[in-house]
């Protein structure tokens, strides 16, 4: 009876390590799981952009909760990416609001093209982050007053170039800075894109400038 409790008291500490060591690696596992999945939550992702979606997801802890998807479409005319209210969920409450963000698989324009596939991963989560910074915006106002900011979008330059900026300053202070920088530097450093279009950015969008200006007035 005694060799038996030794040898039960040798094999248990014997293995006890090795348990210890899976229930942790389980526990961390499932740790990882859960986050990664409460940073998806409600969100509709291709597999080809999860990385960089969640990355850029990440510095949004406001949207957690937000119904999001990201979709592609083989063509969006002048823009490579665009985000909207889901149209049948445009006058519900608020939070009960769902957004889509629509994607060009092949961005062409005056002549000339860019295929999405080719975008650099860090340029291509701060397109993405300053698509969520019109999220941001949206989901502030009410059906009534986004109703109307899609009309005066379509129809008013000057309103482009204030939805534009304000979506890049939500980036910008969401701590996106670098991505939203790069993401600049790659369209107007792009021997493939017209020069009429990098114009159009340059006159719409925030400048690098202005982009380091925010910046510096947001860090703590």
């Amino acid at each position: 009876m005694l060799i038996n409790a030794y040898f039960a008291t040798h094999f248990m500490l014997k293995i006890k390590p090795r348990l210890i060591y899976f229930i942790l690696l389980v526990g961390w596992s499932t740790c990882v799981a859960s986050q990664q999945y409460r940073m998806i939550k409600n969100k509709i992702i291709p597999n080809l952009i999860k990385e960089e979606a969640i990355t850029a997801l990440s510095h949004y802890p406001e949207l957690k909760e937000t119904y999001i998807e990201f979709k592609f479409k083989e063509s969006l005319g002048k823009s490579m990416m665009k985000a909207q209210p889901k149209f049948f969920t445009l006058f519900r409450n608020r939070k009960n609001r769902k957004y889509i963000i629509l994607m060009s698989r092949n961005f062409t324009l005056d002549g000339t093209s860019l295929d999405f596939n080719t975008i650099p991963k860090n340029v291509l989560i701060g397109w993405l982050g300053h698509e969520l910074g019109h999220i941001m915006d949206y989901r502030e106002r009410s059906s009534l007053d986004l109703t109307l900011f899609g009309i005066r979008y379509y129809f008013s330059g000057k309103h482009i170039r204030e939805a534009e900026r304000t979506a890049d300053t939500f980036a910008v202070t969401h701590k996106m800075r670098p991505y939203i920088l790069e993401t600049k530097k790659y369209i107007l450093e792009h021997v493939d894109l017209s020069d009429k279009y990098k114009d159009r950015i340059k006159k719409l969008y925030l400048s690098p400038d202005e982009i380091l200006s925010i910046a510096v007035e947001n860090t703590p």
